[in-house]
C-alpha cells in the first residue's frame, strides 16, 4: 500500500479572560430541580483544566443558573469560558452567559476553566441549594460506562442483549438501550430483548446508564449483531466483499473526509473500510496521527451526522466520523490497518514477541474511547522475509506466527486480515513467507495486484501497473493478477479468502513517443502529489484512455504515458474475480475516485 506524506497539524485553544469582580443575581429556581457535576479534563502538575456541567433534572425550564464552590488556598481559576466566573477569597461563583442560561427539562450545559494549584472544589451550591439536588451532598458524579453488550438468542426478528453493570456513587437507576445510536428502551435490569427486527440485517447496540439524579454516563462499547434469515447473510452483493482503504492523512492536502463517502454515494455500496495506517513501533501497535484520528473538530456541515463537534466531547476526528458513518450505514464494518509501505519496518521486531504485539494491537483497537468503531484489524506488512522500503530477515515462519498470535488475542468475533504482496514470480515475494499456512488464521487476504510497473523504473519500458493477465512483452514474468492468485491457490489459500486489488490511480512516465506499451521514457510523469502517480479522477479527463491491454487501460497524451483502471476495465476484472470464486475486491483508496464514486460503483456492479 502506498503511503502519502502527511502535513503536521497543530491546534491551539485560547481561553477567555475572567470576568471582573461583580455582584451576582439571586437563584432563578430551587436547586432541587438541577444538578452540577465537576470533572478535571486535564492536569499538567502545576495547573489543570476543569469542567462543570449543569443539568435541569426538573419538569419546568430554568431561566438562569448560578454555581458556587470553594477552592483551598493556593488553588484558583485563571481563565474561563462559557460562564462569567468571579471570586471572593476562596469562594468562587460562576454565572451563565446571556445565551446559555435557559435549560429545558433534561437539558444540560457545560463551562470550562483553566486553574492553577492542585486543589479540588468543595461545598458546591447550585442556585442556592445542593449541587446534587439533595439536602447536603456537594456533588454527584455521573455513572460509569456499562460493559459492552453480549448478544445471544439471535433470531430472524429478535436478539437478547446482556451487559455488566455500571457503577455510580449514588446508585444506578436504569439503563438506556441504544440501537444505531437511537434509544429503543429503558430498563432497570442488565439485559434486554429487542424484537421487531428485520431478518438478515446488521444492527449495532450500545448501553448507557442513568443515576438517581437522571444523569447519563458514557455509552458502552458497541455490539454488532446480524439477525438470521433473510436469504444471503454474507456481505455485499452476492456475498462479496467490496472494501476500500481510507487514509488518515487524506484529511489534510487531499481534503478528503469520512463524509465524502456519503456525498459520493460510496457508503451504500461498500461493505468494509480499512483505516490506514496505525504505526508499528518498538514491537507494538500505536496510533499514528492522533490529531487526525481522534482530536480534529468537525463543523456541522463537515460532519456525517450534521452535528458540530464540541470542545469537550470525548472523541472527535476520523474515529468519531466513522462512528457516525456506521450509525447511518450499519452494514459497514471498519478495520484498523497497521503498517503500510512506510511503517512496515517495525514488523520484524514485533514478530520476535508475537503475543505481546497482538496484545498491544488489541489495546489500541479496543481503546474505550473508540472500541465501538472497529470490527477488526488488518496487517499490511510490506514485506515479511523480503524487501520493501526496508528489508526484513525474520524468516519464512514469522508472518504465520504473527497472524496466529493476532487470531488468538482477538478471538473469532473480530475480523483479522492482511494485505499481501502480489508477486507471482517464481521464487518471488509470495514464496518468501508462509502465506498458505497463515491463511487459516485470517478472514481474507487483500492481494495488492497493482504497482507491478511504474516510473520507479524511470526509462521504462512502459507497462500497465495493474495487469490482470500476462501479455507478450510484459517486462517481468509473474507480475500480474492471474499468476499471483494462482500461486496463492496452489499454496492452499481458499479462493473465498482472496480479494482482488484495484488501484484508484494511475502510474505514468514522461518523454514517451510510443503509444503502445513497451516504449522508452525519460522519467516520471508529473503528478499532483508526487511524480509518476495521479488519481483516476484527474486522469480520466487530463489523459483519456487510448487503449487496453491485459484487462486494464493505458493512455498516451503528449509525451506522457499512463496506465489506470476505468469503470469498464474494473467490470472485466470483477467478472474474472467472480469466475475465480474470489471473495470480492478491495481498492486503494477512496480519494482517487470521482465525486460521484464511479469506480466504487463499478466494483459494486461487477461483483455477484
Amino acid at each position: 500500500m502506498r503511503f502519502r506524506h502527511r502535513v503536521a497539524a497543530v491546534v491551539a485553544a485560547l481561553a477567555l479572560p475572567l470576568a471582573g469582580l461583580v455582584g451576582l443575581a439571586g437563584p432563578a429556581h430551587a436547586a432541587t430541580e438541577a444538578t452540577a457535576t465537576y470533572a478535571k479534563s486535564q492536569d499538567w502538575g502545576s495547573g489543570f483544566e476543569g469542567k462543570w456541567t449543569v443539568k435541569n433534572t426538573g419538569t419546568t425550564s430554568i431561566s438562569s443558573w448560578t454555581l458556587q464552590w470553594d477552592f483551598p488556598s493556593g488553588t484558583s481559576v485563571t481563565s474561563a469560558w462559557d460562564a462569567d466566573v468571579t471570586n471572593s477569597g476562596t469562594r468562587w461563583t460562576a454565572k451563565n452567559k446571556a445565551w446559555n442560561g435557559t435549560l429545558a427539562p433534561g437539558a444540560s450545559v457545560s463551562f470550562g476553566f483553566n486553574g492553577s494549584g492542585t486543589g479540588s472544589p468543595a461545598n458546591c451550591a447550585l442556585n442556592g441549594g445542593s449541587c446534587d439536588g439533595g439536602p447536603s451532598v456537594p456533588g454527584d458524579n455521573p455513572p460509569s460506562a456499562p460493559g459492552t453488550p453480549t448478544a445471544s438468542n439471535v433470531t430472524d426478528t429478535s436478539v437478547r442483549l446482556s451487559w455488566s453493570a455500571a457503577s455510580d456513587d449514588k446508585g444506578v437507576k436504569n439503563y438506556d438501550v441504544l440501537r444505531g445510536g437511537a434509544k429503543v428502551a429503558t430498563v432497570t435490569s442488565t439485559s434486554y430483548t429487542d424484537t421487531g427486527l428485520s431478518a438478515g440485517t446488521d444492527y449495532s447496540y450500545t448501553v448507557q446508564a442513568r443515576d438517581t439524579a437522571d444523569q447519563t454516563g458514557p455509552v458502552s462499547g458497541a455490539a454488532a449483531v446480524r439477525t438470521t434469515g433473510g436469504g444471503n447473510n454474507e456481505p455485499g452483493p452476492g456475498g462479496k466483499i467490496n472494501l476500500g482503504y481510507f487514509t488518515e492523512w487524506g484529511v489534510y492536502g487531499r481534503n478528503y473526509h469520512v463524509k465524502n463517502l456519503v456525498t459520493s454515494g460510496s457508503a451504500s455500496k461498500i461493505t468494509h473500510i480499512n483505516y490506514a495506517f496505525g504505526n508499528v513501533k518498538n514491537g507494538q501497535c500505536t496510533v499514528d496521527d492522533t490529531f487526525a484520528a481522534y482530536e480534529k473538530a468537525y463543523t456541522a456541515d463537515q460532519s456525517v451526522s450534521g452535528t458540530a463537534d464540541t470542545w469537550d466531547q470525548p472523541l472527535r476526528g476520523n474515529f468519531n466520523q466513522l462512528r457516525q458513518l456506521k450509525a447511518k450505514y450499519p452494514h459497514i464494518k471498519v478495520l484498523y490497518s497497521f503498517g503500510g509501505w512506510t511503517y512496515s519496518g517495525g514488523f520484524g521486531q514485533a514478530a520476535q514477541n508475537a503475543a505481546a504485539f497482538a496484545k498491544s494491537c488489541k489495546a489500541v483497537v479496543e481503546d474505550p474511547r473508540w472500541a465501538d468503531v472497529f470490527d477488526g484489524i488488518d496487517m499490511d506488512w510490506e514485506y515479511p522475509n523480503a524487501c520493501g522500503l526496508t528489508c526484513d530477515s525474520s524468516g519464512p515462519a514469522a508472518f504465520r506466527t504473527l497472524m496466529q498470535a493476532l487470531r488468538a488475542e482477538f478471538g473469532q468475533d473480530y475480523l483479522v486480515t492482511a494485505a499481501i504482496t502480489a508477486d507471482g514470480s517464481s521464487g518471488g515475494k509470495l514464496d518468501a513467507a508462509d502465506y498458505g499456512g497463515a491463511a487459516q488464521y485470517l478472514d481474507w487476504y487483500n492481494v495488492m495486484t497493482y504497482d507491478y510497473f511504474g516510473a520507479f523504473t524511470p526509462t521504462g519500458p512502459t507497462a500497465p501497473h495493474s495487469p490482470l493477465t500476462s501479455y507478450n512483452g510484459i517486462p517481468a514474468a509473474g507480475f500480474n493478477s492471474a499468476d499471483a492468485i494462482a500461486k496463492l491457490k496452489a499454496k492452499g489459500v481458499p479462493a473465498a479468502k482472496l480479494l482482488l486489488g484495484i488501484g484508484f490511480y494511475g502510474r505514468g512516465w514522461t518523454g514517451v513517443t510510443q503509444s503502445a506499451p513497451g516504449g522508452t521514457a525519460t522519467g516520471a510523469a508529473p503528478g499532483t502529489y508526487e511524480p509518476g502517480i495521479e488519481d483516476y479522477k484527474v486522469l480520466k479527463n487530463a489523459c483519456p484512455v487510448t487503449g487496453t491491454i491485459a484487462g486494464t487501460a493505458y493512455a498516451h497524451c503528449g509525451s506522457n504515458w499512463w496506465s489506470y483502471d476505468t469503470p469498464a476495465t474494473i467490470g472485466t476484472k470483477m467478472n474474472w474475480a467472480n469466475g475465480q470464486g474470489l471473495g470480492g475486491a478491495f481498492f486503494w483508496e477512496f480519494s482517487g475516485d470521482t465525486a460521484n464514486g464511479e469506480l466504487v460503483s463499478a466494483i459494486d456492479a461487477g461483483l455477484n
